[in-house]
């Protein structure tokens, strides 16, 4: 596990979401999992599925374990949403001058928050109707009528008020001496965006996949 993690340190918030902790010693990652309760083939799905970058996984979901993948995906939506936006947020606040009549530091934070509400009502949406649909369809109980198709047509990729914001910070916002904290935030910025673009990658090309499976297997 150790090998795997410093050859590529973006996996520590795969290990985090599925609630593995550091300090494995030389445990192999298949150890790791057993003794945490990990399903080691869902867990290498998705690291391989970061790692190689590729949308073709068909060989890797009928291995996938549901719980521990909606679990996984949990655990996402957590860190987004109570972790890495508000401290973008706090960091924001550090970095730029709120303290007079400054139009462009008041429309950055506009913009932010609007974006912080369009990630939050996308993920309440996963976790109210469609993990609830999922867990019902492996249970077997009443699931509505809902299909998993209908999540697929309105997942799109909510990145344009980003893009906006991104923008504002970089053309207009007026630079004022040492800019360390602004282009600190701004670099965080980036990487929710490029964990974002990947975290929506798995529920498309694995998630999806998987339920639609789980969706044939029950008819």
């Amino acid at each position: 596990m150790s090998y795997l993690i410093c050859d590529n340190y973006t996996l520590l918030q795969v290990m985090s979401r599925f609630d593995l902790s550091l300090g494995f010693g030389d445990k192999t990652v298949q150890e790791v999992c057993r003794e945490n309760g990990v399903d080691c083939r869902t867990f290498l799905a998705v690291v391989n599925f970061m790692i190689e970058d590729s949308d073709r996984m068909e060989d890797d979901v009928k291995d996938i374990s549901m719980p521990s993948l909606m679990s996984y995906l949990k655990q996402a939506h957590h860190y987004f949403l109570d972790f890495c936006l508000p401290t973008i947020r706090r960091k924001l606040i550090e970095a730029i001058d709120c303290s007079t009549e400054n139009e462009v530091a008041f429309l950055i934070l506009k913009f932010f928050d609007q974006y912080a509400g369009e990630v939050r009502k996308h993920m309440d949406y996963e976790d109210v109707n469609v993990f609830t649909y999922v867990e019902n369809l492996m249970t077997g109980r009443e699931t509505g009528g809902f299909r998993i198709s209908q999540f697929a047509r309105r997942h799109d990729q909510i990145d344009a008020t980003l893009t906006e914001l991104k923008n504002i910070i970089i053309k207009y916002y007026p630079a004022k001496g040492n800019n360390h904290l602004l282009n600190a935030v701004l670099f965080d910025i980036f990487s929710c965006e490029q964990d974002l673009a990947s975290h929506c990658r798995v529920e498309d090309y694995l998630f999806v996949p998987a339920v639609r499976r789980l969706e044939k297997e029950g008819k």
